[in-house]
């Protein structure tokens, strides 16, 4: 029986289903994740909590298939669009000034609203990309706050990821992002193929275009194209799969969920190099 694993990581939970190549739900696990909110308009997650809360979420959920011998022939992530912090080992550092603590600013983290307001006052191009203007829980307005108020661990960072590239990264190791995730929440301009210098250099994230955006992407790939050579080794022990696995680019959740409707909709069915699935 080959079957297809979508992983959706909202605010409070990762949910993974197992579906059928035809996208018949056959089983399904929703496991909670942990925040925090240190103070008004913080809310902190932990990217190692929330992979420990995917993986027991896939474990869980292909355990109802016990004895059917599924082939798993995709696993396929989406998110909430959260900015994930790591040092240039992989592993979390903390975005709380207050001392140690969660690696991950969640996607309804508004400590950013000063800079947030500072870049919409701007005539930034880029801009007319992401509705106009620019959210506080978008990741630029997120690194200027980080870098103004937490120097130390801006300098640290080896990756500033999108949760939903988090996930592939941690799936495979494979250090690229998703086009989805860096247009509408990075400024990302994919009918260029690039970002834009200016804009970065003008708000005060230069360093980025220095390192030719080597800790927030230097390689975008569109939807549909599969990361990296598939689970790693360690992921799949983690996930209790098999390695090497397809594991396609992925998704914000809404959007995610506007390509399930779509689908839902068409009546099409997914070949068997298919790597996304979505939740229904």
């Amino acid at each position: 029986m080959d079957v297809v694993i979508g992983v959706d990581v909202g605010t409070g939970s990762a949910r993974a289903g197992v579906f059928s190549l035809e996208g018949k739900k056959l089983a399904s696990c929703v496991v909670a994740t942990r925040s925090w909110r240190p103070q008004n308009d913080f809310i902190q997650q932990s990217s190692a909590d929330i992979w420990e809360a995917v993986c027991k979420s896939v474990r869980t959920a292909m355990t109802e298939l016990a004895g059917k011998t599924p082939v798993v022939r995709g696993i396929g992530f989406d998110a909430t669009c959260s900015l994930v912090v790591l040092d240039g080992k992989g592993e979390p550092l903390s975005v709380d000034p207050q001392g140690p603590g969660a690696g991950c600013h969640s996607l309804a983290d508004h400590r950013a609203m000063k800079e947030a307001a500072e870049i919409n006052a701007g005539t930034y191009d880029v801009l007319r990309y992401v509705g106009g203007v620019i959210s506080p829980e978008m990741e630029t307005p997120k690194l200027l706050w980080l870098k103004r108020n937490m120097p130390e661990t801006f300098v640290r960072a080896g990756y500033f990821f999108d949760l939903p590239d988090y996930l592939t990264w941690r799936a495979t190791g494979a250090d690229s992002r998703s086009c989805c995730s860096t247009v509408c929440k990075w400024t990302y301009l994919a009918h260029d193929k690039g970002w834009d210098d200016s804009y970065f250099e003008a708000i005060g994230l230069g360093e980025l275009v220095e390192e030719k955006y080597r800790r927030i992407g230097d390689m975008v790939r569109p939807l549909g194209e599969v990361v990296g050579n598939g689970l790693s080794s360690a992921a799949a022990e983690d996930l209790g799969l098999t390695a090497g696995i397809p594991v396609g680019v992925s998704a914000i959740d809404a959007h995610a969920g506007g390509i399930g409707v779509l689908g839902a909709a068409s009546g099409d069915t997914l070949d068997d190099k298919a790597s996304i699935a979505v939740l229904p």
